[in-house]
């Protein structure tokens, strides 16, 4: 498979690792400044991490694209003209355990194919608006987030089934909205300070998982 754009690592420490194919390094975001918070040799190390896995979901075509334990605070902005060619290919990506606070409108709008979401591990404390415009997605893991309201746009999309957000800061469940959801099949809220009585779990169309 002909790759016409890598996400390239092999500058020398503390320079911009964009290839001229990407865009010229005075046009983009330098990955030590903005989005990777590292030692210069580690985050040397983080961004060759980064573009390696990037590199491997284009010229292997995959369907699912893993920046997990990458000390991400933002998803990299070279990263969508990279990925641009093989991004309807893209059903699964998993940007757990990294330090992102929190995702761009863009991020939706470009993985339109989206079947499964892991942000576990974050400082996320809101999501955007698009992630409501999702039509694909059935899986998002959000536990272990800075989350101090259920993000209400996830109660808009038709083909949720499962919503993870264990471990946040959340007080209140809109039960009647996400009762009104055709696919959800469960919303884990363990280790959240939820307000007042919970609700009757038997008499739900889906499975809550609270703190007994």
């Amino acid at each position: 498979m002909e790759v016409p754009e890598r996400y390239h690592s092999g500058q020398c420490l503390g320079q911009r690792a964009w290839t001229d194919s990407v865009g010229s390094s005075k046009s983009q975001s330098s990955l030590q400044s903005h989005q990777i918070v590292q030692t210069p040799f580690k985050m040397a190390q983080d961004v060759a991490n980064v573009a390696r896995r990037v590199n491997e979901a284009v010229e292997e075509g995959n369907n699912h694209l893993d920046l997990s334990n990458c000390k991400l605070i933002s998803f990299p902005d070279g990263v969508f003209k990279v990925l641009r060619t093989v991004t309807e290919n893209i059903q699964s990506i998993t940007l757990a355990n990294n330090e992102l606070k929190a995702l761009t409108n863009k991020f939706f709008a470009t993985f339109v194919q989206l079947r499964e979401l892991d942000l576990q591990g974050n400082v996320l404390t809101k999501l955007p608006d698009a992630v409501g415009e999702m039509e694909h997605l059935t899986s998002i893991n959000l536990s272990q987030n800075k989350l101090t309201s259920f993000p209400d746009r996830l109660t808009d999309i038709r083909t949720l089934e499962n919503i993870n957000l264990e471990n946040n800061q959340i007080s209140e469940v809109p039960v009647q909205k996400l009762s009104s959801m055709p696919a959800l099949k469960t919303v884990n809220m363990r280790s959240n300070p939820l307000d007042g009585q919970p609700p009757s779990i038997s008499s739900l169309s889906f499975e809550l998982v609270i703190d007994q």
